[in-house]
């Protein structure tokens, strides 16, 4: 197979990479992974340690004069967000990820890159294969499994594997940044009984339709006010519903919790003499959010298409209205800005996907905050607008955040060597997304910690894409922290 990365700088990681971009790991389904990483650390006599939920401690000794120091935990989480553009065939269960490079950043082709987290994993395999005269501490590379949909592995993570105290996550995207908190959170689904009638017989039908959003993560770059799908439409239909007689069938949008929805979908039937009202109000409503979004939607469409097949049911008016009330009512985006750090978003909410179900309207939000009480307050919210209209919520066990210590010893050795590096101070920062430290430093105790990396843009979405620069520069401060902290 040819290699889409050869050439690129630094050869270890990029092999490394290509190599996971070839072996399906979804979240919740990383056995392909786990078994490749064990035959990895077999083939090189490297111990390992295992807890029940499938994390993974690959071992390497101290060597060229660091066998003695302090053991350091490198730590990045296996699973990959699986999002693709509607045209694409790709199977995330089986498919190799389809490579290339354009304008000095890798992409893959009609998919996410799977860059966060397999940057941070192909760099601690970088470290494992280091020749025997590196300076390097003793290592425990932590693999972690099912970040992506629920912290999964490090909320069932069993302490007891993890002997080092000192850790650096590679899970973190904007080069130059070392992360040293982040934000806890927790999703809420709520479940909305619908009832069903029997279909006008003259009504026609037609697909309701929002595509072409830049989507991305719900936590970073939620403050960047992109559009959501699901808003979008709610709020056409609404339009089209004032000014003509409708009526709704079905409704899919979003998929992912921590992505923000890029596409959603709604069957709807209209009676012929309402059709024109129906076209006009849909255009009236893509006007008005071109206007309101373009500069940063510029591929956004909405369209209105008939269908050949008309359906016998459609929803009640009231399970329509509790449906189109429900979207229109719950929030979406930043709720609040820190009061303490410029530009941090505190608390958010992402209206993160929407479905029917076995006669059900099922939606999935996923709410975030620095402040624990702030995260419970807007969950509570959240279940308050439910109930209000006839719902039922179940809400997941809340992960919790990273609290900054800014007097760290491990913040204090890399913000020295990043200096040294680079002639600047590096940005010292908080972010708004979940990190596995939070969780990590509970299981933990007095575990000293970062998180950075290198440069990874639109994650969560097929835009996603990784700065290869950026990549070169990270391995060069990764290495120069371990042989610092190979000395002490």
């Amino acid at each position: 197979m040819t290699s889409v990365t050869e050439g690129l700088k630094p050869e270890i990681i990029w092999k490394h990479f290509e190599t996971l971009t070839r072996i399906p790991r979804p979240s919740k389904h990383e056995e392909k992974i786990l078994e490749y990483l064990r035959k990895f650390a077999t083939e090189r006599n490297l111990k390992v340690r295992e807890d029940s939920t499938g994390n993974i401690v690959i071992l390497r000794p101290g060597t060229g004069g660091g066998e003695k120091s302090p053991t350091i935990v490198i730590q990045s989480h296996v699973d990959m967000v699986c999002e693709k553009n509607r045209d694409s065939n790709h199977d995330f269960m089986n498919d190799s990820l389809d490579l290339y490079i354009e304008d000095g950043w890798l992409k893959a082709k009609g998919t996410t890159l799977g860059a966060d987290n397999g940057i941070g994993v192909a760099a601690a395999m970088a470290l494992l294969d280091m020749p025997n005269e590196s300076v390097l501490p003793p290592l425990e590379c932590l693999f972690t499994v099912d970040e992506e949909t629920g912290l999964t592995g490090a909320f069932a993570l069993n302490g007891e594997i993890i002997k080092g105290r000192t850790m650096l996550n590679l899970d973190t995207e904007d080069w130059g940044e070392i992360c040293i908190g982040c934000a806890g959170g927790g999703d809420s689904t709520i479940t909305l009984p619908t009832e069903y009638e029997e279909a006008p017989n003259d009504f026609l039908s037609f697909q309701l339709s929002v595509e072409g959003l830049k989507g991305g993560h719900s936590g970073v770059d939620i403050h960047e006010e992109r559009g959501n799908a699901i808003v979008f439409l709610s709020s056409v239909f609404d339009a089209i519903q004032k000014k003509s007689d409708v009526r709704l069938v079905s409704v899919i949008g979003g998929d992912k919790h921590n992505a923000i929805p890029r596409e959603a979908f709604a069957t709807i039937l209209v009676s012929p003499e309402a059709v024109s009202d129906a076209q006009d109000a849909v255009s009236r409503r893509h006007a008005a959010l071109t206007k309101e979004f373009g500069s940063i939607e510029e591929n956004l469409r909405i369209n209105f298409s008939g269908l050949d097949d008309s359906p016998n049911t459609n929803l009640s008016r009231k399970s329509q209205d509790r449906i189109i009330s429900l979207l229109r009512t719950l929030p979406h985006g930043v709720l609040k800005y820190s009061h303490d750090v410029e530009g941090l978003v505190e608390t958010s909410n992402n209206l993160a996907s929407i479905k029917m179900n076995n006669g059900n309207f099922i939606v999935a939000c996923s709410t975030r905050s620095s402040i624990a009480e702030a995260l419970e307050s807007q969950r509570e919210r959240i279940r308050i607008m439910a109930y209000a209209y006839g719902a039922s919520v179940e809400q997941d066990e809340a992960y919790p955040g990273w609290a900054p210590n800014p007097k760290s010893p491990i913040l204090e050795t890399t913000t020295e060597i990043y200096k040294e590096l680079l002639g600047k101070d590096p940005h010292i920062c908080a972010i708004h997304a979940g990190l596995e430290c939070g969780v990590i430093g509970e299981k933990v105790d007095n575990m000293d910690m970062i998180s950075f990396g290198p440069t990874i843009k639109g994650p969560h979405s097929p835009d996603e894409r990784v700065e290869i620069e950026s990549v070169d520069k990270f391995w060069d401060l990764l290495l120069k922290i371990l042989k610092k902290l190979a000395k002490k």
